[in-house]
């Protein structure tokens, strides 16, 4: 049997099996084989657990004074994981195994049993041993060896996966006391229903030796998945989760395969350059560009003497200098606008908290509803997000305040405070314009109208207009009928 195979003869046991009979006969007790088994039993549980504990403490004090005569740090990363102490475990089990058997007389399905609990229990301290010294293994690579902080903690976990399904397998054969080797054969026809199960894992490690493989992710990157929640710096990468801390403070857990299926962004290249961009614009008024005159150059010249120089450049050479430079002066002398990007391009450049060995612009975006949009485009000194921010809010603060001096004005929406304050200026009260004089044909003086028709202005149309009709019908109606009777008398 595969018990009695693993079950070795030991003369300790046959050394305390006598030891034991004479104390019983010391003490007076009938020889009884249950007492005997009892007593065996009890005897080398407690030897078990006792060299288990001697043997842990023996090299735990040995190693204790290694690391203090050679300031070992292998010793320290021992001692503060508790590796021995885990790994000591085994020795019990151990003791038991070579000792148990010859408690009994004959095999019994009780000892039976016991033997293959202790056996399971064996196994796993076993396997819990191996996981420890592999992830200690694996912990010392990734501090000394692992210098660009790729995830393979992924590697890891599969690895300790692996470990735990062979005990798990070793556990069943002993169980049903039957060969591992059958085992696995067997689960050949459960491959589908595992590929199932182990989904997320198997998942997991492809995405995890893609990230690792393509350096695409590593522990302390600051990543934006834009299908997510996910824009912090990334925690911890396994089997199955991705952890990004977000600035928040809260905890977003991705599965590794999210990030190869989908794009995300790393601001590594960032980090590691030490410089980050600034691409924001303001909005001009249009109706405030206007052309330059001598004595504006003049005005401006003498307020903000590092124009100066580039002034002297164009005026010498007719136009503006096109310099295809990262860091160079752009503008022109024509407008109060090239005048402003002259200027600023002189203040970005001697501004210590900008990189001048990156690019500098300063230009004009295409006109919008709302105006003409300067755009400021550089890259700052620091990526530390507080400085950061600092310097761009001073940058733009300073464009508010120095845009007034070159005329321009930068645009905003009309507020409730705007609406209020608007006075109407130069304003003349309505008057209602005279009323013209329509010409009349000549008529006989018994025909005359009682009163004369007036063309009314158009504001008085409706009423005149109603005047009108009235009087025409009276008028009508009074000539009408001395017409017809002159008619009637010339007749007869």
């Amino acid at each position: 049997m595969l018990l009695t195979a693993l079950i070795p003869s030991n003369k300790v046991a046959q050394w305390l099996l006598v030891h034991i009979h004479h104390l019983l006969d010391l003490i007076g007790l009938e020889k009884d084989q249950l007492i005997e088994e009892i007593i065996y039993v009890a005897i080398i549980v407690c030897l078990a657990l006792f060299l288990g504990w001697a043997i842990k403490s023996i090299v735990l004090y040995a190693l204790r004074k290694f690391m203090l005569l050679r300031h070992s740090e292998v010793g320290k990363e021992l001692i503060s994981h508790n590796v021995l102490g885990r790994c000591s475990h085994i020795i019990p089990p151990l003791v038991l195994l070579a000792l148990l058997p010859f408690a009994f007389t004959e095999e019994t399905p009780v000892q039976t049993i016991i033997y293959r609990i202790l056996l399971i229990y064996t196994v796993i301290v076993v396997c819990r041993a191996v996981c420890t010294v592999t992830s200690f293994i694996w912990l010392r690579f990734d501090q000394t060896r692992n210098s660009k902080n790729l995830p393979l903690r992924g590697i890891l976990d599969t690895t300790l996966g692996i470990i735990w399904f062979i005990a798990i397998i070793i556990s069943i054969s002993i169980i049903v006391n039957k060969s591992p080797v059958n085992l696995f054969t067997g689960l050949g026809a459960f491959a589908a229903v595992l590929m199932l199960v182990f989904k997320d894992s198997i998942l997991g490690l492809v995405a995890g030796l893609q990230l690792s493989q393509n350096d695409m992710l590593r522990v302390g990157d600051w990543i934006v998945v834009p299908s997510t929640i996910a824009n912090g710096i990334v925690i911890d990468v396994t089997l199955t989760a991705v952890k990004v801390q977000n600035w928040d403070n809260t905890i977003v857990t991705l599965p590794p395969y999210t990030l190869i299926s989908t794009s995300f962004q790393n601001w590594r290249g960032m980090s590691d350059s030490g410089c980050r961009q600034i691409a924001r614009s303001v909005i001009i008024d249009s109706d405030t560009i206007m052309p330059t005159t001598p004595d504006m150059i003049a005005t401006l010249r003498a307020k903000y003497p590092i124009m100066d120089s580039y002034l002297k450049k164009i005026e010498a050479l007719g136009h503006p200098d096109y310099d295809p430079g990262l860091a160079t002066v752009n503008g022109t002398n024509k407008t109060n606008l090239g005048l402003f990007r002259i200027y600023m391009c002189q203040w970005l450049l001697n501004n210590s908290a900008i990189r001048h060995d990156q690019q500098i612009l300063v230009r004009v975006m295409a006109p919008t509803g709302e105006g003409i949009p300067l755009q400021i485009w550089c890259f700052t000194a620091t990526t530390a997000w507080t400085a950061y921010e600092a310097i761009q809010s001073e940058m733009f603060e300073h464009i508010a305040v120095t845009a007034i001096d070159f005329g321009l004005r930068l645009f905003n929406d009309p507020s409730g405070t705007d609406v209020t304050t608007v006075r109407m200026t130069n304003a003349t009260p309505l008057q209602p314009a005279a009323p013209p004089v329509r010409a009349t044909e000549p008529r006989p003086a018994d025909m005359t109208d009682p009163a004369p028709a007036v063309k009314a202005d158009s504001s008085l149309a409706g009423n005149t207009n109603s005047t009108n009709d009235s009087t025409n019908t009276s008028t009508n109606a009074g000539n009408t009928k001395p017409s017809s009777d002159t008619a009637n008398g010339n007749q007869a």
